[in-house]
């Protein structure tokens, strides 16, 4: 799809509504008096008169035009947004359920307008403003206040540690994450992990100089499960030694696919504190599971979650996606009856998203179910039906680009057994500081809506070779909790 652009600087914004109505077409941005090229394209332009702005927006699906006009005292972004979205929505026939929402976290927002308005008066902006659907912010406005009490007890002085294990035993097809399979890279395990364990000291030692209080430890992927129990218990080890963890709330292992979890690597964790563990089965149909390139089956995920029981645990989290290639609306209603069979604590509901990188994108597998909106979206509203019958609440929620029926992943728990590291990084009221490749650091200015990002590099080769200057980037954190608290005073 070709985007015009003149005028104004919310090129950013523009691309994305293209893509929320154009999702398998890729936006390029034209240049000024550069032909218009078959397919679909649009144009926004805004112009200053005597009398304010006047914004103009046409659009094409590649058969028939349509054109808005409006009018603002400035050079607003949402003025000309929303009348682009109207133009699009009125050209395609299409509403989506998020409206105009295109960013990753639509709780957040609605947060804002909640503490202006009340609940009710935020809900009524959010869907108004936004062109938010009924259901989907009934949804997000039970998210957050299931958020509330967690967010409510945030100290000035909190953060959560993530680390990072960009490993799997073999890449899914839907993957677009950093990771890489142990065929491809078991020589840089080792070595990544002792660098690892270096990283931690040297951020123990920043938070301890900054007098920052760790509440949540959460260890991701890839699979942290790829490595093996000596080395879970080395890690666990490591992070009792230099870290304090007198008021930390919880500790997460995502133990990830079943086809890495032993009883002796589950012993290994329960044993080092670990109260919370993932096990993600994503599908309990084996056909469906080939599909995405797993290599275990529907009884290695209840075997999985048997281990998890008899080490100990009584909070475990299983995710799932709809929208994978194969599947089908009776399929994820039988999955989804499997899991709660199974007894998970919490269940994450995922919407299929693909990014280019995806190999299900780059070797042309069977997408039909992800561009089927109605039936992704049934499958959706089924788990909420479902969830909620069985006391669970949506605590976090987020979103992303190419998901599929432009839906929505949404993590529901049972009440007390929510994971607070997850509604402090979507809510983004609290520092995370992040170990390992593909970790980013956001740093939270307690006293503003500041908020900075400190990246890593992404892939293990890279965290290796250049691992000094991974240790260096950990020197800006104290450098900007130094500006935060000097702007305080």
């Amino acid at each position: 799809m070709q985007l015009f652009l003149k005028g104004h600087p919310f090129r950013y914004e523009c691309e994305n509504l293209c893509r929320l109505f154009f999702p398998y077409s890729p936006v390029k941005l034209a240049e000024p008096g550069e032909a218009r090229e078959e397919g679909p394209w649009a144009l926004a332009e805004a112009e200053e008169l005597e009398t304010g702005w006047r914004c103009k927006v046409t659009v094409c699906d590649g058969r028939k035009e349509l054109s808005k006009t409006a009018h603002a005292p400035g050079q607003e972004e949402y003025v000309l947004t929303n009348l682009l979205y109207l133009a699009f929505s009125e050209l395609t026939g299409l509403e989506p359920l998020w409206g105009m929402l295109t960013g990753i976290h639509p709780v957040k927002l609605l947060r804002q307008y909640c503490g202006e308005l009340g609940d009710e008066g935020g809900r009524e902006k959010f869907m108004s403003r936004c062109h938010v659907s009924g259901k989907k912010a009934d949804l997000a406005l039970r998210t957050l206040r299931a958020q509330r009490p967690v967010v409510e007890q945030v100290g000035e002085n909190d953060f959560s540690l993530y680390i990072s294990i960009p490993f799997c035993p073999t890449r899914c097809a839907y993957c677009s994450f950093v990771s890489q399979s142990v065929e491809q890279a078991k020589k840089l395990i080792n070595p990544y992990f002792t660098l690892l364990l270096r990283e931690l000291e040297k951020t123990a030692e920043v938070t301890k100089f900054l007098g920052l209080r760790l509440v949540s430890v959460y260890v991701g992927g890839g699979t942290p499960t790829t490595l093996s129990a000596l080395q879970l218990r080395q890690l666990c080890e490591k992070l009792e030694q230099v870290f304090d963890f007198s008021f930390c709330r919880e500790f997460t292992v995502e133990a990830g696919r079943p086809d890495t979890i032993t009883a002796e690597k589950l012993l290994a964790l329960k044993e080092a504190g670990v109260g919370r563990v993932s096990i993600n089965p994503q599908t309990l149909s084996d056909q469906v599971l080939k599909n995405i390139g797993r290599e275990h089956t529907a009884k290695d995920v209840k075997k999985a979650f048997a281990l998890a029981r008899e080490a100990g645990f009584s909070n475990i989290n299983a995710d799932l996606i709809v929208g994978l290639p194969g599947d089908s609306l009776p399929g994820f209603e039988a999955t989804l009856e499997g899991v709660l069979a199974l007894g998970a604590e919490n269940i994450t509901v995922h919407s299929l998203a693909l990014k280019r990188s995806a190999r299900l994108v780059s070797e042309g597998g069977d997408l039909s179910l992800h561009r089927r909106g109605e039936e992704t979206g049934a499958m959706v509203d089924f788990s909420v039906r479902r969830l909620t019958g069985e006391g669970y609440e949506p605590y976090y929620l987020y979103r992303q680009t190419r998901m599929a029926g432009n839906l929505e992943n949404t993590g529901w728990a049972k009440p007390g057994t929510e994971c607070h590291y997850n509604i402090y990084t979507m809510d983004e009221c609290s520092s995370v500081i992040a170990c390992g490749a593909g970790g980013v650091s956001k740093l939270k200015d307690p006293y503003s809506d500041r908020l900075e990002r400190i990246f890593n590099f992404k892939f293990p080769y890279e965290y290796i070779d250049r691992y000094e200057e991974i240790l260096e980037r950990k020197g800006r954190v104290i450098r900007l909790y130094e500006q935060f608290r000097q702007r305080l005073h």
